[in-house]
């Protein structure tokens, strides 16, 4: 019996060891690091892209800067890699940086195979083309033996080959590997067609010299629901990104923004979900390892979804886009966060 006793005892010793390593996690190397390392893209307009002071801003840039207050009260405290869509999953997997949040597709292989954790959807897109408005093409159908510019190691490049086999249709791949090797071969005429998410396409017009010269077709191809995401395993830092981008959210929902929160802060309001985000009820901030006023911090300095939204893409922006399917569910769109509660 004594061997077995001592097996058993060993199993679980090991099991809490490993329990003790999943709370050891990355929140505590973010913290003793003293910054956030993030994932974006080499460059997008509206997503991610520098000002005129060489600092990073955008979309998927703002989500970052929200969880660094979350974490440390200070937006600042985040350090960016620039990444290709060849090269990002491995930096993730690797451990170069915290948290991707870099227009990225949630899927079945990405979170099954590749092991990684999408952390809810941030933006709901879908593939589209533009083309030349020289080429008198109106529909995507049209497109038959025309050369596309794709960018490798991307959702893009397999819808594009479903899309054109599905409609007997052939093409010339000119694989790329940045939005700004898209735009180059793309005004070159190296290509006739440029296809990426219907967003990513919008941001890229928007920089051209002329945008009226070139068409996005009205063609949708696919669901590219689009998010932040981090590597498996690691729960506790997962429900810190869940949550940052969940309470951005349900801060558009109840009003919260960036002038008012402080205000909304230093007073009880009738709304219990409001008192519990903003810290003046329950513990909710320490089951995240977070102070109790974290969303304060957050909305404080990035505003809610809808205000980062409207600054980098919306229609007073150079990208124009609406809000679309990226509306609140009360405003008929898609965009829903669980209760915090």
């Amino acid at each position: 019996m004594k061997p077995i006793r001592l097996g058993s005892l060993f199993v679980a010793l090991a099991g809490f060891a490993i329990t003790g390593l999943s709370h050891a996690g990355t929140l505590d190397d973010v913290r003793s690091r003293g910054h956030l390392q993030c994932g974006i893209n080499t460059g997008l307009a509206g997503f991610a892209f520098t000002d005129d002071k060489g600092n990073w801003r955008g979309f998927d840039v703002a989500l970052c800067d929200a969880v660094a207050a979350a974490v440390f009260g200070d937006a600042s405290k985040v350090k960016y890699t620039t990444l290709t869509g060849k090269t990002r999953f491995e930096a993730l997997k690797a451990g170069e940086i915290d948290i991707l949040s870099r227009n990225t597709t949630w899927t079945y292989s990405r979170d099954v195979d590749l092991k990684l954790t999408f952390m809810g959807v941030s933006f709901y897109d879908g593939q589209g083309f533009m083309v030349p408005a020289s080429l008198g093409v109106s529909s995507a159908t049209e497109l038959d033996g025309a050369s596309v510019c794709i960018q490798t190691g991307t959702t893009t490049e397999l819808n594009l080959a479903d899309y054109f086999r599905r409609n007997g249709m052939s093409y010339e791949p000119v694989p790329i590997e940045s939005n700004e090797e898209a735009r180059q071969n793309y005004l070159s005429g190296r290509c006739d067609v440029y296809t990426t998410d219907r967003s990513g396409l919008a941001a890229t017009r928007a920089t051209l010299d002329n945008p009226d010269d070139h068409v996005v077709l009205p063609e949708i191809v696919s669901k590219e629901p689009l998010g932040p995401l981090v590597r498996h395993g690691d729960d506790e830092w997962g429900d810190v990104v869940r949550w940052v981008l969940n309470a951005l959210i349900i801060a558009e929902e109840k009003g919260i923004t960036a002038a008012n929160v402080a205000e909304m802060a230093g007073k009880k309001s009738n709304d219990a979900e409001i008192n519990r985000m903003l810290g003046a009820e329950g513990e909710y901030g320490a089951m995240l390892g977070l102070s109790a006023d974290w969303v304060v911090s957050v909305i404080s300095s990035v505003g809610n979804y809808g205000e980062i939204f409207e600054k980098y893409l919306g229609v007073n922006t150079d990208i124009g886009l609406e809000r679309g399917v990226n509306a609140l569910w009360t405003d008929g769109g898609l965009l829903y966060a669980p209760p915090y509660r």
